[in-house]
């Protein structure tokens, strides 16, 4: 049975002038065209900014490079994914049948862009400083816990130092496809680690790029689970 929204508002801290909206960032499109998926659009586009913004107050002497790398460890799918799952956002989702059955309350793209959504959301209730403020909350711990030490470094050395001081296996890439024309190849790389049962799969135009990808992803999960 699917949650009151007005219960995850309240436990989110949110207080919706206009419910609806709420609800709408909560529908998924396999409920019918009115969905949450315009809602998306808007909150992935404040939210982008709102995490550079909040970088490049943070971080004044870091170069255009390491910004862009310390934003996307916050701003991806697994990231959002997480943090919907932090707080079971999952059990209050609007879902068709069908993806009840399948189990979409659980897929992290389902509840990364229904976090996307409720920012989106927020802008359309209350305006964009009500957004940015939610957001710069919710992201708090995990913008509080970084720092520039490791961030000149790239992921795959990041994640095997970090593995390594804690007396682990290094790090295992397993290349799961490799598509297109030969001057404008997609690969697609597999991460796995003796710490985690998950597993990431980074994409890139090269293998290594891809192994970096996968790399970013799994340094995100470990930051995450380590909250």
């Amino acid at each position: 049975m699917i949650k009151a929204p007005e219960l995850l508002s309240k436990k989110l801290g949110l207080n919706f002038n206009h419910p609806e909206w709420f609800v709408l960032a909560l529908t998924h499109r396999s409920m019918g065209a009115k969905n949450n998926e315009r809602l998306e659009f808007l909150g992935d586009s404040i939210l982008g900014f709102v995490i550079a913004e909040a970088l490049f107050d943070k971080f004044p002497q870091a170069p255009e490079g390491i910004l862009s790398r310390l934003r996307a460890s916050l701003v991806n799918q697994e990231s959002l994914a997480d943090l919907a799952r932090k707080h079971k956002l999952g059990d209050y989702l609007i879902l068709g049948s069908g993806e009840l059955k399948s189990g979409g309350y659980r897929r992290a793209s389902i509840l990364s862009d229904a976090v996307e959504a409720i920012m989106g959301a927020i802008i359309k209730d209350q305006g964009i400083e009500s957004s940015k403020a939610w957001i710069l909350d919710l992201f708090s711990e995990r913008l509080d816990a970084l720092c520039l030490d490791n961030w000149k470094k790239d992921p795959k050395t990041r994640l095997q130092e970090y593995l390594q001081a804690r007396q682990l296996d290094i790090p295992h890439y397993t290349l799961i496809s490799q598509e297109g024309l030969p001057h404008e190849q997609i690969f697609k790389v597999e991460c796995s680690i003796s710490l985690s049962d998950k597993k990431h799969v980074g994409s890139g135009v090269s293998r290594k790029k891809a192994e970096q990808h996968a790399a970013e992803l799994m340094l995100t999960q470990i930051a995450g689970d380590d909250q």
